[in-house]
């Protein structure tokens, strides 16, 4: 189902209205972007699909952002930024050491926090799943890459940070697949099972976020 407008939507749209800047009205459709492709993917959502979202027309969408890959590619490519960014502040506190529990539990908490935006992280999954398209897929490694780095830089041993993202892959999935939700449903006994071990005491945080 389709969200209701928001204001900040209505005054990008309405006659006689406060005008929005051209960043703003850049960001609003971003925002409905990221709405509409974690719903139907790469392939699966129309820039007329989006322009419906974001409240606007569709050749207003493809005069800001150009092709619907273009705008795909930024929306992707916001995603890893921000898991990156989330990352790079928790990496930059003065001492940190990778190798010490305490401290990778804090990088932990800090990408448990992006699951809360539920949207991003289906249109990472979906970046990712896209990524025989050839600058898609170059978005992806890029962003993996660097994460890796980062981690490694935060003196990770490479086991480690390649089981660090690995939990936070399978965290993914499991959010993609709505398991915090359906974790009690009969005959779920497994998922139940590994939707606990993974999210451990954050379940039923993700049960109550993710369950609309």
């Amino acid at each position: 189902m389709t969200p209701p407008r928001t204001a900040s939507t209505s005054r990008a749209t309405s006659p006689g209205a406060t005008r929005m800047s051209a960043q703003d009205r850049r960001e609003l459709v971003l925002e409905a972007a990221t709405r509409a492709f974690a719903r139907g993917g790469f392939a699966g959502t129309s820039t007329d699909a989006v322009a419906k979202e974001a409240g606007v027309s569709q050749p207003y969408v493809v005069r800001i952002f150009g092709t619907k890959q273009e705008l795909f590619l930024e929306v992707f490519a916001r995603a890893g930024q921000r898991i990156e960014e989330a990352f790079g502040a928790v990496l930059a506190t003065p001492g940190f050491d990778g190798r010490r529990e305490e401290h990778r539990e804090l990088l932990g908490e800090a990408y448990t926090t992006l699951l809360d935006d539920r949207d991003m992280m289906l249109c990472l999954m979906h970046g990712f799943t896209a990524g025989d398209n050839p600058e898609i897929g170059a978005v992806g490694r890029a962003s993996m890459g660097r994460i890796f780095a980062a981690l490694r830089a935060g003196r990770f041993p490479d086991d480690e940070a390649r089981d660090f993202i690995a939990y936070g892959m399978l965290l993914n999935v499991l959010m993609a697949m709505r398991a915090p939700e359906h974790a009690g449903d009969d005959g779920a006994e497994g998922l139940g099972a590994l939707a606990t071990c993974v999210f451990g005491n954050h379940l039923e945080t993700a049960r109550a976020g993710h369950g609309r």
